[in-house]
Parts: C-alpha cells; structure tokens; sequence
C-alpha cells in the first residue's frame, strides 16, 4: 500500500479522501500556532488577511472592532471572513497577485495587515515600493515542531514554507515526492528535493488529491 505523510493533522473528512483512496496516512503538525494579543482601532477600513490564522486570531483577541473592507489570501480565508460577516472586496489565491491589485487599485488607501511573525515578503515589499500606506499587525505567531521519523514515504504533503523547513530539519525526502499547497512552499521545497509537484489551487483538498492521483497512476 502506497503512503503518505502529512505535516498538518487534517479534519476526519480530509483523512477520507486519503483512506478511500487506499492509502496509508500518518499526520502530525510540523508547525505550531499562537495567536497573539494586539491592539488595534475600534473601526477599520481596510483589512489584509493572508491565512485563515490570522482571522482566527482577529475574531479572537477583538470581537468589538469592525472592518469594512478585506482583501485576502485563499479561498478558505475568504469563506471564513464571509462566514463572520466581512465583506471580502478581493481574493488571490497567491500574496503576490494580490499585492498587484492592492497597487493597481487602491493605491491611496491605508490597511491594517495582519499576519503571522513568519510572513513572506510579497505584500510588505510591494506596497513599500509603492508608497502604498500599511500598518502591519503580527496576530499569530508560527514556531517549528521539528520531529524525526523513522521511515520513508510516496509523498509527503506541505502546506507551508515553514512546515517544509521543519520537516527537512529532521527528515530526508529519498524517494517521495514533495506535494505543495502552492509556488511559495513549493519553491522551498526545491531546496531539498528535486521530486516536487503542486495543488492545482490552494486548498487542502487540493493537495490530497493531487497527492492521491499521484499514487494511484
């Protein structure tokens, strides 16, 4: 039976697709989560979210501040922002394009962009570039969970730039394939293995059944 280690626990219905597919899955969390406390104003008018984490950590720490608008990263993200009554202005499925149409569009407007305390460089460095006014607010903070484990599999699933770095802290990818959520974690994946393949969007389903087809065919 083929196998397949994911770096993220995934929901019971995720583990599903894997197991209906005749595939063995062992998971553990490559990455831990905290959200942070922050202060921000009472009414916002334009908000960045780049991961689900960060709009956890937002309804978390300031259930009584409002935003107008948001603009964000992932479909997921979307649907949870929509979920708590936000209204989603633009979805991307990748930072970078996203930080092109903040510049193209809302050039003179001002942000709060909540992120993680890792955070890839696309929107940050665009808007500077750009004299695009933001204030950065880090809501969560992502630290390693480096484990070693014992034995090799036919793919391993990432979901992150950061659960790559941990996983090959510890661990070698000899024969497996490096499935990636999308360019940015699978860019950093290449930097140790050269068997790399990606989602087709950037959802977790997304990964398994590109992982799942791939061990099938």
């Amino acid at each position: 039976m083929k196998s397949v280690l994911s770096t993220k626990k995934l929901s019971l219905s995720q583990r599903e697709l894997l197991l209906n597919a005749s595939v063995s899955l062992v998971e553990y969390n490559a990455i831990k989560i905290q959200f942070e406390v922050f202060e921000i104003p009472p009414k916002i008018k334009n908000a960045i979210f780049t991961s689900q984490n960060g709009v956890h950590s937002f309804f978390e720490n300031n259930r009584s501040s409002e935003i107008k608008n948001c603009f964000c990263v992932g479909e997921k993200t979307k649907l949870l922002l929509e979920k708590n009554g936000l209204k989603v202005i633009k979805m991307t499925e990748y930072a970078a394009d996203l930080a092109s149409y903040l510049v193209e569009n809302h050039k003179d407007d001002t942000f709060h962009f909540f992120c993680g305390n890792i955070r890839s460089e696309e929107i940050p460095s665009k808007l500077k570039e750009n004299n695009v006014s933001f204030q950065e607010i880090v809501a969560y903070k992502t630290t390693l969970n480096p484990i070693k484990i014992n034995r090799q599999f036919n793919a391993v699933l990432f979901f992150s730039p950061s659960g790559v770095r941990s996983f090959f802290l510890e661990n070698k990818l000899t024969n497996g394939t490096a499935v990636c959520i999308g360019t940015t974690t699978a860019s950093e994946a290449r930097e140790y293995t050269e068997n790399v393949v990606i989602s087709n969007t950037t959802t977790v389903e997304s990964v398994i059944a590109k992982a799942a087809k791939l061990l099938i065919t």
